[in-house]
C-alpha cells in the first residue's frame, strides 16, 4: 500500500507560482510513474502532467505544457509540480497519482492509476 500526500496549495493571483509536492510512503517509490490531475467543481477529473520512473521522461496536458514542469526526487520519495503563469482556469483540486507499472506500456489512462493523494486546492484570482 502506498500513501501519497499531497500539499503546496493556495490563493493566488494569476501570473503568481506555486510549487506542489507530493510525498510518497513506501520504499518502491522509484519504480512508479507518477502523474498529476486535477478536478475543478462540476468537471471531470483531467491530466495535467506525468513523469517516468527515472525521471527522464516528462508528459504534459496542452494547456500546461508551456507553464508547468513535473519533476521528481526518487531519494525524497516526491514528486513536484511547479506551475507558472498561473491563469483563474487552472483553479483546482489538484492530485497526484502512482502507476505501480511505472508506464512499462507507455502513459496510462487515468483510471489505471494505483494509488491516488487527497488532493490540495489550487486557487487562481483574476
Amino acid at each position: 500500500q502506498v500513501q501519497l500526500v499531497e500539499s503546496g496549495g493556495g490563493l493566488v493571483q494569476a501570473g503568481d507560482s506555486l510549487r506542489l509536492s507530493c510525498a510518497a510512503s513506501g520504499r518502491a517509490f522509484s519504480s512508479y510513474g507518477m502523474g498529476w490531475f486535477r478536478q475543478a467543481p462540476g468537471k471531470e477529473r483531467q491530466f495535467v502532467a506525468a513523469i517516468n520512473r527515472a525521471g527522464g521522461r516528462t508528459y504534459y496536458a496542452d494547456s500546461v505544457k508551456d507553464r508547468f514542469s513535473i519533476s521528481r526526487d526518487n531519494a525524497k520519495n516526491t514528486v513536484y509540480l511547479q506551475m507558472n503563469r498561473l491563469k483563474p482556469e487552472d483553479t483546482a483540486v489538484y492530485y497526484c497519482a502512482a502507476d505501480q507499472g511505472g508506464f512499462r506500456s507507455g502513459l496510462p489512462p487515468r483510471d489505471e492509476y494505483d494509488y491516488w493523494g487527497q488532493g490540495t486546492q489550487v486557487t487562481v484570482s483574476s
